[in-house]
């Protein structure tokens, strides 16, 4: 009887299983702009309290606008609401009372054409017990960055403008205005000091230089800044600098750039300034193509009245994750950072004295951001392979803050892995797979391959939303996605991101089609329903597979984002020529060979694979031109079914609603059509 009564229960925990899978629904492109993200978050000077700007998408906006929220870090409350229109809260500061909280908002109101309320971008002061906005500046045109200084009390903020250079051509570039000109005038930054008490502001930075960043000491004291001559790319790709205003001086020099010295690439792009408490160090990053990034310290040597750099270790394998991840000071000599290895995201510590390197992964979480706290604590925002990024406390207790999509609860997910291959050369080759809900083992599914841009950034285990390279949105509709890491990704030892220099459209190519190989051995992908996809890199390595002659695996279908066509015209378009430079070894002329082999222009008659292209109308990082080529290719010579698709006045990145859902219904119409 006691058995029975068993078998009894066990039957009913699975009719209860079954039952809530039943209630799951298939996710549609649809469901994507019902997510909400944390777009940048803030504790409270005693750690109790977490300001968080939350981001949602907006249809009469066309696009995404945030809200400032707070949520006590004890995980006993709900988050609170702070803001309600449409001024887009973010970058939420606190001030030293801990009573309110300072954001850059664009507010407007009714027909106002002067500042606070005409649009433009002002510093915001928000109670947390409630009212309306408080302008803080009213500075014409708006401000471009700000940061406080808690400890006087004192409000900082770049405002920019454009410097005309004086030159022998100067008045004829003044007397005929109307047209373009390649140089001449440039845009550059002045930084002001408000004090939030007596409100009075004073320029303490005019250098005529662009201020591409700058962060202040609690104190107020000193002020780090990446500067250079303009705010083109092109100019900050290895002649930017890091500088420090001095208040007691009102001078502004130049740090110890020793470390330049011993870089692995004199391009690199420095950003993600941090003081220490003290405000006698500053750390940053240094993010390389090509290359793994670094961390580097600066300290003040009062003795010789100089600064001093240092390189932050990093343990074997783990790299530092660059583009926008912080830097955190945990105390005055212990700086910490965002490590990645094989698809995971963890947080490493750096001894400044003690020059030792510590840190863990947090199971299986994929961290973007962390804040330290008090006790050994620290505020994340993390995600994992079944959850997305929500706010969470580690320490000796986890808890979480937020559950910023309950709807997702209602969703059918896919199951996301980190998977390993073997290359030709026996190089080992990670990734992460997506395989739909309710995947039974055995079962052969159609094969996206969604290529990851970069290429020196990687692809994390994580559930993951994303109209630009395929995910999810792909795995709901019954299709297998692999996301190859291959090489030239971080994550995996510095030798497999260096491998590339010198080897595109040859290594990373080979690793991809590897990964489809082992995915149709392992009897996941069928080998008749193969198609491949991505978004900058990635678009320009979709070019790359359709173009090969005689490739081993049959590619049905492509859909190519911002796809790269022809090197050399990628140094003379795109806004950054220091990527071509580094991985062709050269410029054009010192190194054709490598142009010519890299560029999947001269393997447009091998296409037979039906082709979508993307671009944006606007963009300078992988200019329109090269998709245009792409399609009058295959539409006008070779005859291959394709379609354009322009996304007028958009730059890089896909940013309104629209062309978000259009990139989607299009790549799935695509595949749909041509690939099963």
């Amino acid at each position: 009887m006691i058995r029975r009564v068993g078998s009894l229960f066990v039957l009913l925990a699975f009719a209860t299983v079954a039952h809530a899978q039943d209630k799951l629904r298939p996710v549609t492109p649809d469901d994507y702009f019902t997510l909400t993200a944390v777009a940048g978050f803030a504790p409270s000077p005693d750690g109790k309290l977490v300001a968080y700007s939350e981001s949602r998408w907006d249809e009469s906006e066309n696009g995404r606008k945030s809200h400032l929220w707070n949520v006590s870090t004890d995980g006993k409350s709900k988050p609170q609401r702070l803001t309600n229109d449409r001024a887009n809260d973010r970058d939420p500061i606190w001030s030293a009372s801990g009573k309110s909280i300072y954001v850059l908002a664009n507010r407007k109101r009714n027909q106002e054409t002067k500042p606070p309320y005409d649009g433009s971008t002002q510093i915001w002061q928000i109670d947390i017990e409630g009212g309306s906005p408080t302008a803080v500046t009213t500075v014409e045109g708006g401000i471009s960055a700000y940061d406080y200084a808690p400890k006087a009390n004192a409000m900082f903020y770049s405002v920019e403008s454009t410097a005309t250079d004086d030159d022998p051509f100067t008045r004829l570039r003044k007397q005929f205005d109307k047209v373009e000109y390649g140089h001449g005038a440039r845009r550059v930054s002045t930084i002001h000091k408000l004090d939030v008490q007596t409100w009075r502001s004073e320029k303490v930075v005019a250098e005529n230089r662009y201020v591409r960043e700058f962060k202040v000491a609690l104190n107020g004291q000193r002020i780090g800044m990446i500067t250079a001559a303009d705010d083109s790319v092109v100019v900050s790709e290895g002649r930017s600098r890091v500088e420090v205003w001095d208040a007691a001086t009102g001078k502004v020099s130049t740090t110890d750039e020793a470390w330049k010295k011993s870089a692995r690439s004199p391009w690199p792009w420095l950003e993600n300034l941090a003081w220490n408490s003290a405000g006698d160090r500053l750390a940053f990053q240094t993010i390389f193509d090509a290359h793994p990034a670094e961390t580097i310290l600066q300290s003040w040597d009062s003795s010789e009245d100089a600064w001093k750099s240092d390189r932050v270790r990093r343990p074997d394998a783990v790299h530092v994750r660059g583009y926008g991840s912080p830097v955190r000071w945990l105390d005055d000599h212990a700086v910490a950072y965002l490590g990645e290895k094989a698809g995971r995201v963890g947080v490493f510590g750096y001894g400044v004295r003690s020059r030792d390197s510590t840190g863990s992964f947090w199971d299986d979480a994929v961290v973007s951001d962390f804040v330290p706290l008090p006790n050994s604590q620290a505020i994340s925002l993390e995600s994992s392979p079944t959850g997305f990024a929500e706010l969470v406390v580690r320490g000796p207790e986890t808890r979480k803050l937020t559950d910023l999509n309950p709807q997702v609860k209602n969703w059918q997910l896919p199951t996301v892995t980190h998977v390993t291959w073997k290359a030709p050369d026996g190089t080992a080759i990670g990734g992460v797979l997506e395989l739909p809900f309710g995947h039974k083992p055995g079962e052969k599914l159609p094969l996206v391959v969604a290529i990851h841009g970069g290429p020196t950034t990687a692809v994390h285990s994580e559930l993951s939303f994303d109209p630009h390279n395929g995910r999810l949105y792909f795995a709901a509709k019954g299709y297998a996605v692999l996301c190859p890491n291959y090489r030239g990704s971080t994550g995996y030892g510095d030798k497999y991101v260096t491998d590339l220099i010198g080897n595109e459209n040859d290594i990373e190519v080979k690793d991809i089609l590897a990964g489809i190989q082992h995915l149709i051995k392992e009897g996941i992908a069928d080998p008749n329903r193969v198609a491949v996809m991505g978004w900058s890199n990635g678009g320009y390595l979709t070019n790359c597979l359709i173009t090969l002659k005689d490739p081993p695996v049959k590619i049905k279908a492509a859909s190519s984002g911002a796809g790269i066509l022809d090197t050399v015209a990628e140094w003379g378009f795109n806004d950054e020529p220091a990527y071509p430079r580094v991985f062709k070894k050269g410029h054009p002329w010192e190194t054709p060979e490598i142009y010519k082999k890299t560029s999947p222009t001269y393997g447009l008659g091998n296409v037979t694979t039906p082709t979508l292209i993307h671009v944006g109308g606007n963009d300078v990082r992988c200019p329109p031109g090269h998709s245009r080529m792409l399609y009058r290719a295959l539409k006008e010579y070779v005859n291959v079914p394709t379609e354009l698709v322009v996304y007028t006045g958009e730059a890089h990145g896909l940013s309104k609603m629209a062309n978000r859902r259009a990139k989607m219904e299009w790549d799935l119409a695509w595949f749909e059509k041509y690939v099963k």
